[in-house]
């Protein structure tokens, strides 16, 4: 048996693993599944608990490693596991030799550092060729880790540590190493990617590292972002949106809440005037964009009067794709301190929020009948025909020549759900 990697999580979660992959492969290690958990909610860990049992009642031969921001914020809970072999922190867990002294019975059965001491985060060469990433079309590259905010909900800096980020070298580097390999689109990835650079020499900002790599990697066709907090967009950043064309005009925002009380006991640093803001500044520089936002139903305190400012931000300031997260406490934060509301309420909220957002996401599809769009093609027509808009709205095809990796202009001709269907021109 060889190494399998199970994730939990987000995206960069995902590009973990394929270092983790790599890493493990290096050190030779066997008969092995590494499990990638996520802390972010009470409920994620209750599942990588859950999935950890099955695949040892699966693999029973195998060895259990655990690692991830669970494993880094709370490692005794996986120790005590009878299933699990051994638990790695988060900085471990991106080194070989974890993995090689877990291969010849060296490793502790704990072995988590201190995340608040990691003070460098290191480009990880991996390519994705997976569906998930989108074949060879699109890889996606991590420049950033670890969060230096406190927001009284969450856990995730604890796991990740302090803000550090990929030399610009480095993440020009990898970008045309990965285009050389036929990628076509990248997308940049982090815990808090507008934050990127402060730590470095001279603090370049995320504005300058996208204008870095457009001008330095040529081939790259699309540069695409991953969730940005949009009160830390930087001027070179809007520059790069106006201007450059292979920057992708989708942006997903890192909002949490349309109601500036609750913002505040959220300990965020925007209010909901700046969200909007935003989103109308951007659509003066790129007329076509669209947006996503993460947003949490029930927050500790919300009154209905509250939500219903989240519900309207939807259509003020243009949302089309909502990633909609009913609230959960979580220990070891401020948040799950505060005064709770009741689950069927907040479960309640979450779905009105979720509906809101489909009829945001319909709207806009409809709104792109007719148009021409350019398609980053994912699979092609005999494969069942997929590829995204500049917008990273799905597209299905049947009659285009095109493989995966080129670009190929489509007229819209409908929508099925939350597809569109695209013909040749």
């Amino acid at each position: 048996m060889s190494v399998d990697v199970v994730t939990f999580g987000c995206r960069l979660n995902a590009y973990e693993s394929e270092a983790i992959r790599a890493r493990a492969r290096e050190a030779q290690l066997r008969d092995a599944v590494v499990v990638n958990t996520c802390a972010v909610t009470a409920e994620a860990v209750r599942q990588s608990r859950q999935a950890i049992r099955r695949l040892k009642r699966e693999n029973p031969q195998a060895r259990i490693i655990v690692t991830g921001c669970a494993a880094q914020t709370e490692p005794q809970t996986y120790a005590d596991m009878a299933e699990v072999d051994a638990v790695i922190g988060n900085a471990e867990k991106l080194t070989a030799q974890a993995y090689a002294d877990f291969g010849v019975g060296k490793a502790e059965r704990i072995r988590v550092n201190d995340i608040m001491s990691v003070r460098e985060t290191a480009a990880q060469m991996v390519d994705h060729a997976d569906d998930f990433f989108g074949g060879r079309s699109r890889a996606f590259l991590q420049v950033q880790n670890g969060c230096d905010h406190r927001c009284t909900f969450c856990i995730i800096p604890y796991g990740r540590g302090n803000s550090r980020s990929v030399p610009m070298g480095a993440v020009v580097a990898e970008t045309g190493r990965l285009v050389g390999n036929g990628f076509a689109e990248i997308v940049l990835t982090g815990v808090d990617l507008t934050s990127y650079g402060a730590d470095l020499p001279g603090a370049p900002t995320l504005g300058a590292l996208v204008a870095k790599i457009l001008k330095l990697v040529p081939g790259l066709k699309r540069l695409r972002l991953s969730s940005i907090d949009s009160i830390e967009a930087d001027p070179a950043l809007m520059r790069a949106i106006a201007e450059e064309e292979r920057l992708m005009p989708h942006f997903h925002l890192s909002v949490q809440s349309g109601d500036d009380m609750i913002l505040k006991r959220m300990k965020r640093r925007h209010a909901r005037a700046d969200t909007i803001a935003f989103c109308q500044a951007v659509r003066r520089l790129r007329p076509e964009a669209a947006f996503g936002a993460d947003l949490i139903a029930g927050f500790p305190t919300e009154t209905e009067e509250m939500f219903e400012n989240t519900l309207r931000l939807v259509e003020d300031a243009g949302l089309s794709f909502l990633h909609v997260f009913p609230f959960s406490p979580r220990r070891g934060t401020p948040a799950a301190r505060m005064p709770q509301l009741g689950r069927a309420l907040v479960k309640e909220r979450a779905a009105r929020l979720r509906a809101r957002g489909q009829q945001a996401q319909a709207a806009r599809l409809d709104a792109m009948k007719g148009t021409r769009q350019t398609l980053l093609v994912e699979t092609s027509a005999a494969d069942g025909g997929m590829g995204r808009t500049p917008c990273f709205t799905p597209v299905a095809f049947d009659r285009l020549n095109a493989h995966p990796g080129a670009l190929a202009e489509v007229r819209i001709t409908g929508r099925r759900g939350e597809q569109l269907v695209g013909a040749s021109i």
